[in-house]
């Protein structure tokens, strides 16, 4: 929304980064116990030895903080407290509280992930209007698909370290029901920056095309046998990376593009 030097933007998209790292740093401080169990995290930093728990509090508060200051200092101060509330709910909210006790952690946590072009809206325009909450339902809504496909390849890690992740808790096939509807969903708020008027043709065609290939690996994963299932499960959370990735190249492109 309107315009914003440069630099000033470079800098917004930085801190917002720096902020993200920080909050993974806590997050990688407090779960080293459960980390050194699970396959997929045993050689992070601090449950392979490489860095200490203190230092990895340490790096994650000070970051966290220096991150917020510069924001506030340099950006405005509604991006700056933003980004500190991004940070404390991922790092307490979702990782202190939610990952341990509810299956549908990664459904609220899944907030802390979808906030950045939030973040990023106020920092060009010092306020926040429909289109950045529509960008942060477009993610908040992607990431249970996501996830629950790479939990469900690494369902026996998450037993062992006790996390109660959905397939943990409910079984395979709820989970894959629950993918797939997210996953409808998912497609519609995708077309929604069209439906309200401001993205383009180019926006809506590009997304419906991705949504569909999306939708389609989704619905493939869910009717697959057992046999196919992580095979299936591993190509949706690749694609799932990929898809979001031009679903936010598609937005500005077709700002550009004028269609």
């Amino acid at each position: 929304p309107g315009g914003m030097h440069p630099v000033m933007a470079i800098a917004a998209i930085a801190l917002i980064a720096v902020g993200a790292g920080a909050s993974a740093a806590l997050n990688m401080w407090y779960d080293a116990d459960i980390d050194a169990v699970m396959s997929r995290t045993q050689d992070r930093p601090v449950p392979s030895g490489r860095v200490t728990p203190d230092a990895a509090l340490t790096f994650g508060l000070w970051v966290s903080g220096l991150s917020v200051l510069s924001m506030a200092v340099m950006i405005n101060y509604l991006s700056a407290a933003l980004l500190a509330f991004t940070i404390f709910f991922y790092a307490v909210i979702y990782t202190m509280f939610l990952k341990r006790r509810t299956a549908q952690n990664i459904v609220i946590g899944g907030a802390a992930g979808a906030l950045p072009p939030v973040i990023g809206w106020a920092a060009a325009a010092n306020s926040v209007s429909i289109e950045p909450l529509i960008y942060f339902a477009i993610i908040f809504f992607w990431t249970p698909p996501h996830f629950w496909a790479l939990a469900l390849i690494k369902n026996d890690d998450y037993q062992a370290a006790n996390v109660p992740m959905l397939p943990v808790t409910s079984g395979v096939k709820s989970t894959l029901s629950q993918i797939v509807l997210y996953a409808f969903v998912l497609f519609g708020v995708s077309l929604l920056p069209y439906a309200l008027g401001f993205s383009g043709l180019f926006y809506a065609s590009g997304a419906a095309l991705l949504g569909s290939l999306f939708l389609a690996l989704c619905i493939g994963l869910a009717l697959a046998s057992e046999k196919n299932r992580n095979r299936l499960a591993g190509m949706t959370f690749a694609y799932s990376i990929f898809y979001l990735f031009l679903l936010f190249v598609l937005l500005p492109t077709d700002k550009v593009m004028g269609l």
